[in-house]
């Protein structure tokens, strides 16, 4: 069943896939639609950019994971592969055709999941995500997943200490960012805390490892766009390094891949008018 709350630009409502609340943003447009999906600790807020770009012009639909903003708990074990059976029972919910699949970092490795098993996917476009995972990336994102389960004394406590954490990404503080840090938060008895759970977002960190492009990237039909970020995240390097992603390109039937300078972070919590070219260049090629 599906609960909407209709605002004047987009609705907001859930939808229950298997006993489980999904929380949704939708934003009405001529064509499409185009599913995005967040990163690992994100929600549909981190995707917030894109949504402005391309609404309108395509129905843009952003979803909050499980376990993530206004969406239900996960699984105890949860995956990325679970999350890809929610986003295609979403999309049956939904009655959605021919979606096309806007997957950032997890959101990528989960897209392009579900464009494996769903042959109506018209496009895929993987945003630095779908790679062959390395302990390199472990490096660099498990010590920032202490935050979800710290407590805090208020949500401009919890604010004030996130900030601190993306300007070491090297992410520039702006009203968006803000917006999305709150949505993420919210009070617990006499506190604030992430409205995460620490060990399931771990869970679903370790279960990029279980990722195979060769398994996986053989079995898309549809085109692809891979965007890369190659920029250095803050006085570190980039999350995933080009030949993370060798098998990706070779196993992708149809795949064409840019770069852009931007950092795993900045690719969406700024406005990025390279990316946001070529997606339109690759919207444009599908029919």
């Amino acid at each position: 069943m599906t609960y909407r709350m209709r605002g004047e630009k987009m609705e907001f409502y859930k939808v229950n896939i298997n006993g489980n609340s999904i929380q949704v943003a939708d934003y009405p447009g001529e064509k499409g639609p185009i599913i995005a999906i967040h990163g690992l600790t994100g929600t549909h807020k981190s995707m917030h950019y894109y949504a402005e770009k391309l609404k309108g012009e395509y129905r843009f639909i952003s979803v909050d994971l499980r376990g993530r903003g206004n969406s239900d708990e996960t699984d105890a074990e949860p995956s990325i592969f679970k999350h890809a059976e929610d986003m295609i029972g979403l999309i049956n919910e939904l009655k959605i055709e021919n979606p096309i699949l806007l997957g950032y970092s997890m959101g990528a490795f989960i897209s392009a999941i579900v464009a494996s098993r769903l042959k109506s996917v018209q496009g895929l476009i993987l945003l630095d995500g779908a790679a062959k995972a390395t302990e390199h990336q472990r490096a660099i994102v498990q010590p920032s997943l202490g935050r979800i389960s710290r407590e805090f004394t208020s949500k401009e406590h919890y604010v004030e200490e996130i900030k601190k954490i993306y300007t070491n990404l090297g992410v520039e503080w702006n009203e968006v960012l803000q917006e999305a840090v709150e949505y993420e938060v919210g009070p617990v008895n006499d506190h604030w805390e992430n409205k995460s759970t620490e060990a399931r977002i771990v869970a679903d960190f370790n279960s990029f490892y279980t990722f195979s492009p060769k398994e996986i990237c053989s079995q898309i039909e549809c085109p692809v766009l891979l965007v890369y970020a190659k920029g250095n995240i803050g006085s570190m390097p980039p999350l995933f390094y080009i030949t993370d992603y060798e098998e990706t390109k070779e196993y992708t039937k149809q795949i064409e891949t840019v770069v852009s300078e931007c950092n795993h972070y900045t690719m969406v919590f700024e406005k990025r008018e390279d990316i946001n070219s070529y997606i339109e260049t690759f919207l444009a090629k599908i029919k």
